[in-house]
């Protein structure tokens, strides 16, 4: 593809417009390649009538639904950049995101109509449901140009999902999210009729990503619409539909696996891959998707690289527990120690992300970007190595590392050892704040049923598997881990509670 190229959808629309791009789960209504440019073509005029034209920023403060997804397409046929917004945030955390992204209109739902005004009092809010004022099908359709598209072109704008500090926009190009598309391609394989279910937000790049890479492919998405998953629901859907691929985050493959124990597995069968990404993946859950033949894809991705950098095919994952395989077709990752050197595999050090899907930057925030890049390429944060085979393994943020008397832990690797302890189904680690170590190791642990820890017993367990340093301090039990929107655990709701107990 050189130079300049209109919409995906328009290019998908002209190759095969009677192949079924996407069906609506909750009713079973089926739309043509041909219908969805249609119905795209109607919203972009809309938008076009409300002011909006290439180069401005649309945001879109909506659950998963029909609608968004004509959004998404409508703002890359006008040339709009699109911001996705949090339902799940706060309003002070959606007005800080709406400061710094210099919308020039927000489209809303009824769900989140009261929120985008108060956090838009200068933007034009419109609804796609009914609303107080026009809602955005009864808004005036404008003649507009489709626009023409290069690479270097900025296409979405998406929050990070740290759990610290203000998020920072990342900007990711037209070409950022091709070569995404084409490397899953490569590492997944695609077939003609493949159905891919989204059962992810659309505000995270794991929900949209389907909805792009899909009409590249020309395959059909099979959209379950609503918040907040339900593994039941999406185990019938899957069944229903035949869904051949799914992006799933581990708590939600844990929890359809556990509704689905009654029925062995027979509502999955028709999957030929389980994208697994957004938080890391216990060694158990890989064996479980082994022994009921869930074919498994653990992933590590980021925002800043418009989804996956490395990624696991099931053979490999089930071979080798706790990889997240080898890096994608053009994703250059070198480990670097502290001073920035690359190490020898089998060392650990920070994860250094180069290729043609890493981000054009941070919106509006030359520091930022500047600092998170180096010679090797985007600085990850993260801490891993890289084995003889050529395999990344993701040991923790590198921002999470606890000093604790002079003394560096890595919080994974506590975990992997509580992890293994028989009466601990999962577990969190973080520092908390101490005047005498500086840091003191604390866990979190949520225990098999009936199972009583107590920090003495766990302690003693670690004896013999981590050094006496590296051993929590701190101990709370919960039934469920704090997690973030995107599914990582909230490492600051962990030690909040932590350091309340203590």
């Amino acid at each position: 593809m050189n130079g300049t190229t209109n919409d995906w959808l328009a290019h998908r629309s002209a190759v095969s417009p009677g192949a079924t791009a996407l069906i609506e789960a909750e009713d079973g209504t089926e739309w043509t390649y041909a219908d969805l440019d249609s119905a795209v073509e109607r919203t972009a005029g809309r938008l076009a009538g409300l002011g909006l034209r290439e180069g401005d920023h649309l945001g879109v403060l909506m659950e998963t639904r029909m609608e968004s997804v004509r959004l998404v397409h409508a703002a890359m046929r006008l040339g709009c950049v699109l911001v996705p917004l949090n339902v799940r945030l706060a309003v002070p955390e959606l007005r800080r995101q709406v400061g710094v992204t210099d919308l020039s209109a927000l489209v809303c739902e009824a769900n989140t109509e009261a929120t985008a005004r108060e956090i838009a009092v200068d933007v034009p809010v419109v609804s796609v449901d009914a609303s107080i004022d026009t809602t955005l099908g009864e808004c005036e359709r404008a003649e507009f140009d489709p626009n023409a598209w290069t690479r270097d072109d900025p296409q979405i704008m998406l929050f990070t999902s740290g759990t610290t500090g203000n998020p920072k926009a990342v900007v990711l190009t037209m070409g950022n999210l091709l070569a995404s598309a084409t490397a899953s391609a490569f590492r997944l394989g695609v077939l003609p009729d493949d159905r891919w279910h989204l059962c992810l937000s659309t505000y995270h790049m794991g929900g949209l990503a389907p909805l792009l890479r899909s009409t590249l492919y020309g395959t059909t998405v099979v959209l379950e619409s609503g918040s907040g998953f339900d593994p039941e629901e999406t185990l019938e859907t899957v069944r229903a539909y035949d869904a051949t691929g799914i992006s799933l985050v581990p708590t939600m493959l844990r929890r359809m696996l556990d509704a689905e124990k009654s029925d062995d597995g027979s509502r999955l069968d028709s999957l030929r891959f389980v994208l697994l990404g957004g938080a890391p993946a216990r060694d158990e859950l890989i064996e479980e998707c082994e022994n009921r033949a869930v074919p498994v894809c653990p992933t590590y991705g980021m925002t800043e690289t418009a989804s996956q950098i490395a990624t696991a095919r099931p053979t490999e994952a089930f071979e080798h527990r706790g990889t997240v395989g080898r890096p994608l077709m053009f994703t250059e990752l070198t480990v670097v120690d502290g001073d920035g050197n690359p190490v020898e595999s089998g060392e650990s050090g920070e994860l250094v992300v180069a290729g043609p899907t890493v981000m054009a930057g941070y919106y509006d925030n030359r520091k930022a970007t500047a600092d998170a890049f180096g010679e090797y390429g985007l600085h990850t944060g993260d801490v891993g190595y890289r084995d003889e085979g050529d395999r990344i393994w993701v040991l923790n943020r590198r921002s999470d590392r606890i000093v604790t008397g002079g003394e560096n832990v890595h919080p994974g690797e506590v975990v992997e050892v509580l992890r293994d302890h028989p009466g601990i189904r999962d577990a969190a680690v973080v520092g908390v704040e101490d005047e005498e170590w500086g840091e003191q190791i604390g866990a979190l642990v949520v225990p098999v049923a009936d199972e009583t820890m107590t920090l003495e017993s766990i302690r003693a367990f670690c004896d013999g598997r981590l050094a006496g340093y590296k051993q929590p301090r701190l101990l709370d039990v919960t039934a469920e881990l704090p997690r973030t929107a995107s599914g990582t655990v909230d490492r600051d709701a962990v030690r909040e509670r932590l350091r309340y107990d203590s």
